[in-house]
C-alpha cells in the first residue's frame, strides 16, 4: 500500500485589532454616547414643552367653565358669589364655600368656591384660583326683588370709575375690559401669588403677576413672558345681565 505524503498543518493564532472585527475605539464610543445624550435632551425638553401646552389647555378650560358656573349661579340664585376665603385649609369646613353677603371691601378678593359651585379645587399645578367679585354684583336681595344689581349697575359712566367697584383688565398699559364684575385668575406653572390646598400664599410674585395676586382693582392679562405666565378670564357685564334678563331676573 502506497502511503500518500501529508502535508504539515500550521495554526496560526491571529491578533487582531477591534477596529479589523468593526468595533468602535473609545473616541468613537464617546461621540455615540454624546449624540445619544444630546438627543435624550431633546427628547425630554419637548416632553416637557408638550406637556406645559396640555397644562395650559386644561387650565384655560377649567377657567371657562369657572365662569360659565358663576353666571349660572347668578341666574339662579340673582346675584354672584362672594369669594371663598384664601387662607384656609382644605380641610376646614368653611373652605371652598361663599361667605354670606355682602362681600364688601376684602371680601371681594379670594379664591373661587369650589365647594359651593360643585369644581375642582385647584388648577392643573395644584394651585387655587384666584376670585375677585365687585360687590355690587353679590348684595343680598331685596324684599320681592329677582336680582341684587340692575342694568346700570356699575357702569364706570354713571359714577367715578374709582368708585365704580368693578375691576379693570390692562394688556400692557392698555385697557382691554372695563367695568368687570369678577375675574378669574390661574396663577399658571410659576404659581406665585396663589394660594395652595393648604391655605399658603406662594412668594415670589413680581411685576405683572404680583398686580393679579394683590387686593385691587386692576389686572392684567397678556402673552406668556420668562416672568409672567398667568391665565385669566372674567365676566362681562353685559353678557352677565343678559343672561339674568333671559331668565326674568332683570327686566
Amino acid at each position: 500500500m502506497t502511503t500518500l505524503p501529508t502535508k504539515p498543518v500550521t495554526f496560526r493564532h491571529s491578533l487582531s485589532t477591534p477596529a479589523q472585527h468593526g468595533g468602535f475605539s473609545l473616541v468613537e464610543l464617546t461621540i455615540v454616547l454624546v449624540i445619544v445624550a444630546l438627543l435624550a435632551g431633546g427628547l425630554m425638553f419637548g416632553l416637557s414643552g408638550q406637556r406645559e401646552q396640555i397644562q395650559s389647555k386644561e387650565a384655560r378650560q377649567q377657567l371657562e367653565t369657572i365662569r360659565e358656573a358663576l353666571i349660572g349661579y347668578a341666574m339662579t340664585n340673582g346675584r354672584l358669589p362672594c369669594p371663598a376665603p384664601a387662607n384656609l385649609p382644605n380641610t376646614d369646613p368653611a373652605a371652598g364655600r361663599t361667605r354670606t353677603p355682602p362681600c364688601a371691601d376684602d371680601l371681594r378678593f379670594g379664591v373661587v368656591p369650589w365647594v359651593t359651585l360643585g369644581l375642582s379645587e385647584t388648577d392643573p399645578w395644584g394651585n387655587r384660583f384666584t376670585y375677585f367679585v365687585s360687590a355690587k354684583f353679590t348684595a343680598a336681595l331685596a324684599a320681592d326683588a329677582q336680582a341684587s344689581f340692575t342694568l346700570s349697575t356699575g357702569s364706570a359712566t354713571a359714577v367715578p370709575a374709582d368708585n365704580a367697584g368693578t375691576a379693570n383688565v390692562m394688556d400692557n398699559g392698555l385697557v382691554i375690559a372695563s367695568d368687570v364684575p369678577a375675574v378669574i385668575v390661574s396663577h399658571g406653572s410659576r404659581g406665585v401669588g396663589a394660594y395652595q390646598p393648604n391655605g399658603a400664599q406662594l412668594p415670589g410674585a413680581i411685576g405683572d403677576e404680583a398686580e393679579n395676586a394683590d387686593a385691587d382693582l386692576t389686572f392684567i392679562a397678556h402673552t406668556p413672558t420668562e416672568n409672567f405666565d398667568d391665565l385669566l378670564t372674567w365676566i362681562i357685564p353685559t353678557v352677565l345681565k343678559s343672561r339674568l334678563v333671559a331668565v326674568g331676573k332683570l327686566p
